[in-house]
């Protein structure tokens, strides 16, 4: 009867087959940990790079689409109607948005007849005549119709002042004529028969915050009353979360900008991830104020 674990045992003393010493796994053991230590040293900066790389494309895309939106808004706002105010670290920037223009009867046609746009008293109903074609956006009951509008601190060519100032609503359109109301007449005429369509009021809120970036935002608000004095709350308003993690911000208005012939808005706007890198995007938005 043959003896396996005898001829095991001679093979051992004979040499043909063995296995690591505790001294050889421990060399090996130290030898993988020093070739993995270099290796992470190498990939580690390229890697940590292309992760920075991500992140700062990130918060550059999400600033740019916040500011690309501002820049298509504000280039709709009314002449003059831009401003800006600022509370407690917070910036608020203003406009009435306009949905599009055209120009009034100003004067009866040749056999006297036609709904002139009065000034200085008006008739009831209150009405005008829209020469030409109607604007390509459709005039609807609840817009407002602006004449002549020079803003804030120009008396009552401010349609921040609503009735009172040179804001009047659509209360019924028929044709080429518009209704408007309540039956008080435009404070001045415009020197070319123009007038506005306003459809909106418009806030960008920038609510910025350094210590916890995550914490700041942009956001939009709409759908309310024009004001005398700028608001800087808007309770039950709609509104729209334009930008996240805001650690810095900035809006200012150049109502009479050099060789413009027109208002500049310029913003800042800095991204930051806590704890990580920071984007800041500059613009400047031409608007035009020629009334």
């Amino acid at each position: 009867m043959k003896r396996p674990c005898r001829r095991f045992a001679d093979n051992v003393r004979s040499g043909t087959q063995r296995g690591f010493t505790l001294t050889e796994a421990v060399v090996v053991i130290a030898v993988t940990g020093v070739i993995a230590a270099m290796v992470a040293a190498f990939i580690r900066t390229p890697v940590q790079g292309y992760f920075d790389t991500m992140q700062r494309a990130q918060l550059s895309d999400l600033a740019d689409t916040a500011l690309r939106r501002l820049a298509v808004d504000l280039r709709r706002a009314l002449p003059n109607s831009v401003r800006v105010t600022s509370l407690g670290g917070n910036v608020y920037l203003e406009f009435l948005l306009t949905k599009g223009t055209g120009r009034y009867r100003a004067a009866p046609d040749s056999d006297g007849g036609g709904e002139v746009l009065e000034f200085g008293h008006a008739a009831t109903p209150y009405r005008f005549e829209v020469l030409g074609f109607m604007p390509t956006r459709p005039i609807v009951a609840g817009d407002a119709i602006v004449v002549h509008n020079l803003g804030p601190g120009s008396g009552a060519s401010n349609a921040y002042l609503g009735s009172v100032g040179n804001l009047r609503r659509v209360s019924a359109v028929s044709g080429n004529n518009i209704t408007l109301s309540p039956a008080v007449a435009f404070p001045r005429p415009s020197p070319d028969a123009h007038f506005h369509v306003v459809e909106d009021t418009v806030t960008y809120a920038c609510i910025p915050d350094a210590v916890h970036p995550a914490a700041g935002e942009v956001r939009r608000y709409w759908g309310y009353a024009p004001t005398a004095v700028q608001p800087v709350s808007f309770p039950s308003v709609p509104n729209a979360l334009l930008a996240q993690d805001v650690s810095a911000c900035s809006f200012a208005y150049e109502p009479d900008a050099p060789a413009t012939r027109g208002g500049v808005v310029s913003i800042g706007l800095t991204l930051t991830y806590t704890g990580g890198d920071s984007v800041r995007l500059v613009q400047q938005i031409h608007v035009g104020n020629a009334p």
